[in-house]
């Protein structure tokens, strides 16, 4: 069951004002009641009204430990507006970051990429849980597939690099590694890493 708005602001640490302490009782003469005064005539007013015209009434006495519902309302919107400024602040923040690495990734790899315009065979690797396919030439595929060259993924492109410039890529976002083959690994699969598709 949900529990009340009270219990919450409880559980949050919003703890209530203590209950005002019991006046002292003074010793000696005791002191007479005022009395109210007399309105003069013709000023005699009707109750005020609330509001849709009702008459006002004076506020139900609290139990102790209750909150005021409108500084509740208030207490709560103040923390969705500051959850919010802060969700708003990590998201650029993250965007920031991502843009600073498409810079530093884009200055590495300006100039290094060896793909060849006239390449003719695909080589075909997995990546982002779907299977991608680049061109390479018949020079460049055994030293791609003994770990000589990598492949990098830089702006939905795949671009062919050299082993350490594809690390260093690595290093600068680790996403953007798409194919670094381990010449002494095993093959997950046995297939053959120059196999035709």
């Amino acid at each position: 069951m949900s529990e009340s708005l009270r219990d919450q602001l409880l559980k949050a640490g919003f703890a209530p004002k203590a209950p005002p302490k019991p006046a002292p009782k003074q010793h000696g003469k005791p002191q007479q009641k005022s009395r109210p005064r007399a309105e003069p005539e013709g000023r005699n007013r009707p109750p005020r009204e609330g509001k849709a015209g009702r008459p006002a009434t004076a506020a139900a006495p609290r139990k102790e430990g209750e909150i005021d519902l409108a500084k509740a309302y208030a207490l709560r919107d103040r923390h969705e507006r500051e959850a919010a400024e802060r969700e708003r602040r990590e998201a650029e923040q993250r965007a920031r970051e991502r843009k600073e690495r498409r810079q530093k990734l884009a200055a590495l790899l300006d100039g290094k990429a060896l793909n060849d315009s006239g390449a003719e065979i695909p080589r075909h690797f997995p990546y982002g849980n779907r299977i991608r396919r680049i061109y390479v030439t018949a020079e460049q595929l055994p030293r791609l597939n003994g770990g000589e060259l990598a492949i990098v993924q830089q702006s939905g492109r795949y671009v062919l690099v050299a082993r350490d410039t594809a690390l260093a890529a690595q290093a600068i976002d680790p996403d953007a590694l798409a194919l670094l083959c381990d010449p002494h690994g095993n093959d997950e699969d046995d297939v053959p890493p120059d196999l035709m598709w």
